[in-house]
Formats: C-alpha cells, structure tokens, sequence
C-alpha cells in the first residue's frame, strides 16, 4: 500500500503521543481517544504524562487523584481500567507492559483495538489496530454489505485490515490506516482526494457514503432533575458516586429526578425534607447546565439553599467550600461548581 504510506507520511497530524512512542504512551493516548476529539485529549494526555510518568506511578497513585485527572474527558470507567490495569502490570509483570497479545489481553480493561495498538505502535510489530475509523475503511475499501456491529463481521474486518499492512513496517500502514478514517475516509467520505480511491470496491460501486452498516443505535433517554446546593457554616453537601454505578468516584451534589416536568419550589423543599430530613431555605436559582452521558442527557436544574444546622447525614458528606476544586466531579455539577465560583467571586 504505498500509495496509503506515502499520503500518510506527507499528511499526518502531529500529536505529542506521536513523539518518542513508548507502549505505556501509546496506551494512555488510545484510552483517551476513545469516544474523544483528539484536539481535546492533547492538554489532558501531557497533563496526564506530568502527573504519572509510567506504570508504577499511575499504579502508585489514589483513585481519587486518577480520576481528577480524567475530569471533564467523560466515560470515567477509561480512567478506572487504566488505573486498574495499572496495578495489574506492576503486580503480574514487574511494572513492564508485555510484547505479547496474549499477555496483554489479560489486563484489564485492555480491548482488541488498544492492544493490537500496543503491539503495533509500542512494540512494532505486525497488528491491526481495528478503531470505528478502520472499520469504516475496510468495510468500503472491500465494499462489505454486512453488519459491522456483529462478531463474524469484526473478525472479517480485522483479517481485512492485517491485509492492508506492510510487510516492511506494519505499524506506519496501521496508523495511516486510523489517520485516513479520521480525516478522508469519514462518514461523509472525501473520495476525489483519497489515495485508495482506485483499488476501492464501494467507491467503483458508488456505495462509499452508504458504508459500514450499523445495528440501530441505541435510543437517547432524557432526565430532567432538580439538583439541590446546600451550604451551611461554609461546607457543602456531596455524595460521591458508588462503586460500580456510572458516577463511581465522582462527587455531585444531592439531586431528585423530576420526571417530565419541573417541579414548582414547594415540591422541591419537601422532597429536600423527605429525602434529606433537611430543613432549608431558598437562596437562588442557577442557570441550567445540559449534561450528557452513556446514553443519557440529563438537564440539570440547580438551585442554592441554605441549610439551618449542620447535622450528620447518610451517604453523604458536608465538604468545605475551599476543598471542593480538589475534588473530582461529574461533568454536569463541575459546571454548577463553576457557576458557584463565579457568584463567589
């Protein structure tokens, strides 16, 4: 394919996970891009770097710490396997990630795609790195008319892929691979300057715009919630997200989902008394914050109150106003923690 190398060599975006590759980089980079921009990876992939340098100090470090690191990249459950699998490579291979697929497939958190990554651009071996953006060059490159969503058609696809490799090299026509599908090769397909284009069987066919096909997405459900900011004697309450649930690891503020329709203030301070065993006065309403995640978009409704007395609560925690930046939130109540800061201010 050296057409595909070629236009790959002269094209390429730079990418500071691209500069003196090591396979623990390549790992973190690949997590983070995963379900993320790679413009919006890059502060937090070199932030990521300054604060855990390798494997042992990602193994080293506090969950909490890990996942205030992640804040604000979504799909927490990436930060959680990383630190995860971070233990794991400390305790199973002396801190060293493993050159072998089999070795690596048992790390946790560790799919086909990050590890073929990992062997293809942190260890160079031969290895297809199969992402959505592969999958969507294989499929019109071979033009397959099959759900790409099923078992049977992921292994054609990822035997496809091993077949566009170099034999000199592997890993350059893996990442030319992944670089085409985010930039030419997108749904809507830039084919006129593509260096595919004449060895592609959907665009001879005139199919490239209808390629890959997909199972029907999942449906978005929406949650309308009140979110009540309580304050007394300079701390605020929180809970953090269980273990196992979405949120784990993240703090939010106490919250009751309203159903369809919002709720008028009297309903809101009963529920606070009923829920909480809080009695509290309004102080004021904040702006809305839309907060979307898995497949759910929350509209969030926040408003201040203030609390009589300090009294010790269950599953929750009053924290103190100067401590809450420290902490890591769930993307929709950091930005109500921002809207607090600017009242503060």
């Amino acid at each position: 394919m050296k057409e595909l190398r070629d236009w790959f060599q002269k094209n390429k975006r730079e990418f500071p996970w691209r500069e003196e590759r090591t396979p623990y980089k390549v790992w973190v980079s690949e997590i983070m891009l995963q379900q993320t921009r790679a413009s919006v990876v890059i502060p937090y992939f070199l932030r990521w770097l300054a604060l855990f340098p390798d494997v042992r100090a990602l193994a080293e470090a506090s969950i909490e710490t890990v996942i205030k690191a992640w804040e604000g990249l979504g799909y927490y459950s990436r930060a959680r396997n990383l630190h995860a699998g971070a233990k794991e490579i400390v305790a199973k291979f002396q801190g060293e990630i493993p050159s072998s697929r089999e070795d690596l497939e048992s790390i946790r958190g560790l799919g086909p795609y990050t590890v073929g990554a990992i062997l293809s651009f942190g260890f160079q071996q031969k290895a297809a790195a199969v992402d959505g953006n592969v999958t969507r060059v294989v499929a019109r490159y071979f033009c397959i008319e099959e759900d790409v969503c099923k078992t049977d058609v992921k292994r054609k696809i990822q035997k496809r892929a091993e077949e566009l490799l170099d034999l000199n090299e592997p890993w350059v026509s893996a990442e030319a691979l992944i670089e085409l599908g985010a930039t030419l090769c997108t749904p809507k397909p830039r084919c006129e300057v593509c260096p595919l284009q004449k060895g592609c069987s959907a665009y001879q066919q005139n199919k490239a715009e209808a390629l890959p096909i997909k199972k029907q997405e999942v449906k978005t459900l929406e949650l309308i919630r009140s979110v009540a900011i309580i304050e007394v004697d300079g701390k605020i309450l929180l809970r953090k997200g269980e273990a196992g649930k979405v949120m784990a690891d993240l703090y939010e503020f106490p919250y009751f989902e309203m159903g369809k329709e919002r709720w008028p203030q009297k309903k809101i301070l009963e529920t606070i008394q009923r829920e909480l065993g809080l009695e509290v006065e309004f102080v004021e309403k904040l702006p809305e914050v839309k907060h979307t995640f898995t497949r759910y978009k929350a509209y969030l409704y926040p408003i201040r109150y203030q609390a009589k007395w300090l009294q010790d609560m269950k599953s929750y925690s009053w924290v103190p106003i100067e401590e809450l930046a420290r902490l890591p939130f769930s993307s929709g109540h950091r930005k109500i923690l921002l809207f607090l800061e600017e009242n503060k201010k």
